[in-house]
């Protein structure tokens, strides 16, 4: 009997956690009998009652596994390191808490996949979600997928179905910092996308704020683009030409109508010193995030470190949506080390 897992990630999430698990249960019950429901959820070191929820969870229904984190360390590496312990013959590499992506779509996904599709990804065709972001990130996926050498519909997230193979293959990437919507599509196979409708957050606030959406951001240009690159190329050779154009339109001037060179043009050196300084330390940035890449690849440091395991030694899993009987059982979190 085939396995499917579904990887959850969450960080203070208890107004979620538990709709989220019913949602995945009650969906394999009915559409989905004849597989079993591994559901993981990744708890990147709550600071509300989500792991006590997913404590209660866990001892109640062995098909579903913890992964308790150390500290929090961002939702790529967390969910990522969620895919790399599943045991599926097939993978939902995502699916929120907060049901943001359907999970409806997925035995769909499940009938695609059966058919040999080995990654089935969805397309957010439309977002519930203010304009100004809605258009950022259009423009975003637009640049993101016009410049990279994978072959991405624009609008793909992290919500995909992939086979046991791709999930192997991704192991085998070393990134210190993995982009997983673009590196199913780079470790290549048949592929089937479904548009969808990306929907508002009904409980709670995301955890995912801006500055982290624009690291994320960054991660994928610098990993899977050359934009940035080109774009650096295109913008210094741009300003060179104007540079020039414009010495020979001061020399020109100067001498048709003030005829001298040096005085008039005081003002207009100043201004441009600034902005090709400010020029210079863009790039210079730019090659610094390309340069912390690096550096960050070259350590070689575990995605994530972890804290803790819940049923992952357990081995009574049932293909049926209701949890196996058993008595329920609380298990303890490790000691902390006190404050100092």
């Amino acid at each position: 009997m085939k396995t499917i897992t579904v990887v959850t990630p969450c960080y203070n999430e208890e107004l979620n956690v538990r709709d989220c698990y019913a949602a995945v249960r009650d969906l394999f019950a009915k559409h989905l009998p004849g597989y079993v429901r591994e559901h993981i959820f990744c708890d990147n070191s709550s600071t509300d009652g989500t792991l006590d929820i997913l404590r209660e969870i866990a001892a109640e229904d062995p098909n579903v596994r913890v992964i308790v984190n150390a500290r929090n360390f961002g939702p790529l590496r967390n969910t990522f390191n969620g895919v790399m312990a599943s045991t599926g013959d097939a993978v939902l590499l995502f699916l929120p808490a907060d049901l943001q992506d359907p999970i409806e779509l997925l035995p769909e996904f499940v009938s695609l996949w059966e058919q040999g599709y080995e990654i089935v990804y969805g397309i957010r065709a439309e977002r519930e979600e203010q304009w100004l972001m809605h258009r950022l990130r259009h423009i975003y996926y637009r640049v993101l997928t016009r410049f990279s050498e994978v072959n991405v519909p624009p609008g793909v997230g992290d919500f995909q179905l992939v086979d046991r193979r791709v999930v192997e293959a991704m192991r085998e990437i070393r990134d210190g910092y993995p982009f997983m919507r673009m590196m199913t599509f780079e470790c290549g196979g048949r592929a089937v996308g479904r548009p969808y409708r990306w929907a508002k957050r009904e409980k709670g606030v995301s955890k995912n704020r801006m500055s982290a959406l624009v690291d994320q951001g960054l991660n994928g240009l610098v990993s899977f683009t050359t934009a940035p690159i080109r774009m650096g190329l295109f913008v210094g050779f741009v300003l060179a030409a104007l540079s020039i154009a414009f010495a020979i339109a001061n020399f020109l001037i100067g001498l048709l109508f003030y005829h001298e060179v040096a005085p008039p043009g005081i003002m207009t050196l100043i201004v441009a010193l600034f902005f090709f300084g400010g020029v210079q330390l863009f790039f210079l940035g730019l090659i610094g995030e390309y340069v912390l890449a690096i550096y960050a690849q070259v350590r070689e440091k575990p995605v994530v470190f972890e804290r803790e395991r819940i049923n992952f030694d357990r081995q009574d899993v049932s293909p049926s949506s209701e949890p196996a009987p058993m008595p329920a059982r609380v298990i303890e979190p490790s000691p902390r080390l006190p404050q100092t």
